[in-house]
């Protein structure tokens, strides 16, 4: 085989390992559409997608899949199954868990669309400053603590930290992209974040009986990034 017919070829895998995600937002929409939905499968499954997320964008740059295979866009398939991981599923999962107050539509309509609009955003991803403008459309995350907060304090607690962050979505608030953060930042993220999910799994494993301590515990993560990511924003903005 030549250099050339070999590059294709994992230029196509490359593709295929991205595309993949949609099989796990295949799986997870049908777990929540069963009659009695764990919703510990349905994270599960959002924690897979997540990790392909996180690495097919470095083996299309080691394997220079643009150059290879310029007709397929990756960034198009990439945004498709990143909305219907990060966004539709989880808050599907929200809507049919009840842990949003009836009508459940009601409050996971803003966020759907305004994840939509930032999806559709060409200037939503500053990769040279690394930052998202806006709110980067983690409902995966803020589905595994609405479960959580529901148990806690009530579904109403959840009703407006979507809007919130729905809000947050369209505005031009900057939100840090770990992988492309700025020197010294970038290793402290990607190393936290690791100890997150691995948290996050821990509590996962025990996701109906999990203590309010640990998922606060587990939430110093999610509240440092937030922090790092108005500070380091306004500075650029400056």
């Amino acid at each position: 085989m030549t250099v050339s017919g070999a590059s294709r070829i994992r230029a196509v895998l490359v593709h295929l390992y991205t595309a993949s995600g949609v099989l796990l937002a295949f799986l997870a929409t049908a777990e929540i559409c069963s009659a009695a939905p764990d919703p510990r499968v349905v994270l599960l499954l959002l924690a897979g997608a997540v990790l392909i997320d996180a690495t097919d964008g470095t083996l299309a740059r080691r394997w220079e899949v643009k150059r290879w295979l310029p007709t397929i866009d990756g960034r198009t398939i990439d945004d498709l199954v990143d909305y219907l991981t990060y966004t539709f599923v989880p808050l599907l999962l929200v809507w049919r868990m009840g842990w949003v107050p009836e009508p459940g539509l009601i409050w996971v309509a803003p966020a759907l669309l305004a994840s939509l609009f930032g999806f559709a955003n060409t200037g939503a991803k500053d990769e040279s400053g690394g930052f998202f403008l806006g709110f980067p459309s983690y409902w995966n995350v803020v589905a595994f603590y609405a479960g959580l907060v529901y148990r806690y304090y009530g579904p109403w607690v959840n009703a407006m930290a979507f809007l919130f962050l729905a809000l947050l979505t369209v505005l031009p608030v900057r939100f840090l992209y770990p992988n492309l953060a700025p020197r010294p930042w970038r290793v402290p993220l990607i190393v936290g974040a690791v100890v997150w999910l691995a948290v996050m799994l821990m509590i996962l494993a025990d996701y109906r009986n999990a203590p309010a301590w640990a998922a606060w515990l587990s939430f110093l993560y999610p509240l440092f990034y937030f922090w790092l990511s108005l500070r380091l924003g306004r500075s650029t903005v400056r």
